[in-house]
């Protein structure tokens, strides 16, 4: 895996808190041990395309006026969908 800013192979695989806004804007939600990458050449830390569309398609198929303000990753992606999938995403 590489960089996706500087291009560098000195990547590593960990674990963050983000702050995501939910897709209403009613607020916003602290996800905390969500999957990051962390460059070890550039500094910079984000999350895979993956993973945010993860995150942004959940968000839009649950009852997002039930969360907490804070959670972890793994109990967002663990609750229950209204929806199968997000009928609106266009890019597929």
């Amino acid at each position: 895996m590489n960089c996706q800013w500087c291009e560098s192979d000195t990547v590593r695989e960990t674990k963050d808190t983000v702050y995501w806004e939910l897709p209403d804007g009613t607020k916003v939600l602290e996800i905390q041990n969500t999957p990051t990458v962390h460059c070890m050449e550039c500094g910079m830390i984000y999350q895979t395309d993956h993973t945010v569309k993860e995150i942004e398609d959940q968000l839009y198929l649950i009852d997002s006026s039930k969360l907490e303000k804070s959670m972890t990753y793994e109990t967002l992606m663990a609750v229950p969908r209204l929806l199968k999938r997000n009928y609106f995403d266009f890019s597929k």
